[in-house]
């Protein structure tokens, strides 16, 4: 899953990113203002996180701008604020959830699962595709019933296709979902990534049309 992180320099972001990167999420860090509303507007995103904190920008009119250039992706929002006031300009300022800080990261992970699964409909962190299973709370992958070990990009290519079952992900969606804003991705890097799964899998379990993408069966 790809996360954007709005929050400037001065905060804990590096520490939360970090985190969250372990967790096995691919997260940009969106350190200024410029950056962070042409990027949320342009780049693929499966949840934005804010610092309401965020040095450069009001933070409930970041909530709005980002609403505004993406309207279904899920936006969570941290604070170090404890007025009630606050946590409610928020939420109706087109938040889907709200987290005081400091956070817990594995509470941070699980609402970001929570909203997730919102977003696509989904009632449970088992997610199930064809004889893929993915288990979003543990990122155990299954195959036929088997457990698979899958890389960090290769479960986050799994992620992006499951979580999409019957629908072609662009190539673009999946580059900014496994790799990130900030690595220069080579020509063939998906097509490498895809190889390997299959022969993890089965060769028939994604396929591919040029110039539209890539897809798991339901």
């Amino acid at each position: 899953m790809h996360i954007l992180m709005i929050e400037g320099n001065s905060g804990p972001g590096s520490e939360t990113g970090d985190a969250l990167i372990r967790l096995g999420y691919t997260v940009s860090w969106l350190k200024d203002a410029r950056s962070a509303w042409g990027t949320v507007r342009n780049r693929t995103a499966d949840l934005i996180l804010i610092d309401l904190d965020f040095p450069e920008w009001n933070g409930i009119d970041a909530v709005k701008h980002a609403r505004s250039a993406r309207r279904d992706t899920p936006i969570l929002v941290t604070s170090s604020a404890s007025d009630l006031s606050v946590r409610v300009a928020a939420l109706d300022a087109g938040a889907d959830d709200y987290m005081a800080r400091p956070v817990h990261i594995d509470e941070l992970a699980a609402r970001i699962r929570s909203l997730i699964r919102r977003r696509r409909g989904f009632s449970v962190n088992r997610l199930v595709a064809g004889e893929v299973s993915l288990d979003l709370g543990t990122s155990e992958v299954t195959f036929r019933g088997e457990k698979v070990s899958l890389t960090r990009r290769e479960l986050a290519l799994v992620q992006s296709l499951v979580g999409n079952a019957g629908r072609f992900v662009p190539r673009h969606s999946l580059e900014d979902s496994i790799y990130g804003l900030d690595m220069v991705v080579g020509d063939n890097a998906i097509e490498v990534l895809v190889h390997g799964l299959r022969r993890k899998l089965s060769s028939g379990t994604i396929r591919n049309v040029r110039g539209i993408g890539y897809s798991i069966a339901q």
